[in-house]
């Protein structure tokens, strides 16, 4: 059985979630609970000495780091999120890495825990200062006209959005000036894996 270490919130585990779904492939969620610190215990530092969600066994392999974990899946189950065309395939990554290396460390629940305890600053302040310029960059790099994130296919780059306009969303994040990812967002949550790894499938 495939087991999947997350918790239900984790923009990263999310991807994870939408990477399996999109596999077809059937796994055991086991809840990693962030928030009561479950993640820093012996027995999750076993799994991942940083302390992070997600963690997959699959393939009598332990794999960690969202982005790794679903080229893994990309290149062991054939997903086809990533461009052949060696040119398009850098764009593609460049604008995953945009959320999962820019916005989302900024914005992990730690980091901002840590910022707003030394600041005046509220959570909802430290969210929507670094979430709304870095998806209006996003909103720039995607091409007009397309149904998803990097052209006519779902993507890594898609996998990556998701979890991050849902956590736009959680804080208030004013939209209305990125029509662009307002509409992937509609199409994306129509298809089956994403609705699936939806964190309100798995809140707790």
């Amino acid at each position: 059985m495939i087991e999947l270490y997350d918790y239900w919130r984790s923009s990263a585990s999310y991807r994870v979630r939408i990477a399996l779904g999109l596999a077809g492939l059937d796994w055991q969620a086991l809840s990693v609970d962030l928030v009561a610190g479950a993640q820093q215990q012996p027995e999750h530092l076993a799994r991942n000495p940083q302390g992070l969600v997600p963690v997959l066994d699959i393939d009598g392999q332990r794999f960690t780091q969202s982005l790794a974990i679903v080229e893994y899946l990309n290149e062991t189950r054939d997903l086809g999120l990533l461009p052949n065309d060696p040119v398009e395939r850098a764009k593609t990554r460049s604008v995953s890495h945009v959320i999962a290396m820019d916005i989302h460390p900024i914005c992990n629940l730690k980091v901002a825990r840590f910022a707003t305890s030394q600041s005046e600053l509220n959570m909802q302040d430290w969210m929507q200062a670094f979430i709304t310029p870095g998806l209006a960059a996003v909103e720039q790099l995607v091409a007009d006209d397309t149904p998803y994130t990097c052209g006519d296919t779902i993507s890594l780059a898609d996998i990556c959005l998701m979890p991050q306009m849902y956590n736009a969303h959680r804080w208030q994040v004013d939209l209305t000036a990125l029509p662009k990812l307002r509409a992937i967002e509609t199409a994306l949550a129509q298809h089956p894996a994403f609705a699936a790894a939806h964190p309100d499938q798995w809140a707790e």
